[in-house]
């Protein structure tokens, strides 16, 4: 299967905590700060660093990488 280009087009604004523990209960990671629960979304770079600015968050901007696409056929499965 080849992956799909859902949401390829949005700019993520992710915050990231340090205070990551194991819950004791069920071993699995957890944190006590709900803000890295939240991701926001946005239409543009431009709008994500806008909101950023305005909050006083501090953000860093990691570039999408370009997408190296390789058309294949289900019929070259059997072409060789």
């Amino acid at each position: 299967m080849q992956s799909g280009l859902k949401k390829y087009d949005k700019w993520v604004l992710e915050f990231i905590t340090k205070d990551k523990g194991i819950n004791p209960l069920m071993g699995w990671e957890s944190s006590t700060n709900t803000m890295s629960e939240i991701n926001l979304e946005f239409s543009s770079q431009e709008e994500a660093i806008k909101y950023a600015k305005k909050n006083n968050i501090n953000y860093e901007l990691i570039e999408p990488k370009e997408r190296k696409i390789i058309k294949k056929s289900y019929a070259n499965n059997f072409t060789k």
